[in-house]
């Protein structure tokens, strides 16, 4: 049988990390690439010394990634968010492909918030995308982040909406209620688990 690659996504705020731990706490094995990307950001030598190159000598702080400054460069000029990851992807698509052989499930979840925004859907078998009412997008975002109100905003208007993103999705999963979405999250995880037993090999 051979394991399946299923895509996690959803604009900022929506719960995708939430939704994964919930996966997780069925037995699948989650893969979140913001997470391995800023991983990558401190452990790879290659990584640093481009982010360096890119964002100059105030890039990192005490070797700890000075995530004001790029953030204020990236807000400044959304250039330089192409720019970094162009760099990051790559090693982070690496780390996934070595970790995704250690996997034994029937399926994978690999967590990644730009999924449809990079042409990426070919690269799995199936897509969650997750959706949450917009302005509770909001207030999770004002109360985990340093940020403000307009930040937000404008991050939002740089990823697709939720409409053209569900288009394109096997699975939609409202994370509005917790309640409801971990019996959603069991119903998609039933209904995957069945698709892979049932898939001629």
């Amino acid at each position: 049988m051979q394991m399946k690659i299923v895509g996690l996504t959803g604009g900022i705020g929506s719960g995708k990390t939430t939704v994964a731990n919930m996966f997780r706490e069925l037995g699948v094995p989650i893969y979140i690439a913001d997470v391995e990307a800023k991983n990558l950001m401190h452990s790879s030598k290659v990584v640093k010394r481009k982010l360096i190159t890119l964002f100059g000598d105030k890039a990192y702080i005490n070797g700890d990634l000075n995530k004001p400054h790029i953030s204020s460069k990236i807000f400044s000029d959304q250039s330089y968010l192409d720019r970094m990851n162009a760099i990051v992807h790559p090693k982070v698509a690496q780390h996934f492909k070595s970790w995704l052989k250690k996997q034994t499930t029937a399926y994978i979840i690999k967590e990644a918030a730009i999924i449809f925004e990079h042409n990426m859907q070919s690269q799995y078998d199936y897509i969650i995308t997750v959706t949450a009412n917009h302005e509770e997008r909001i207030r999770r975002i004002l109360s985990r982040d340093k940020t403000t109100k307009d930040k937000v905003l404008t991050i939002m208007k740089h990823q697709w909406s939720d409409e053209v993103k569900i288009k394109l999705s096997d699975f939609v999963i409202v994370n509005d209620r917790l309640e409801d979405t971990k019996e959603q999250v069991l119903k998609v995880h039933n209904v995957l688990l069945k698709e892979v037993n049932n898939s001629k090999f």
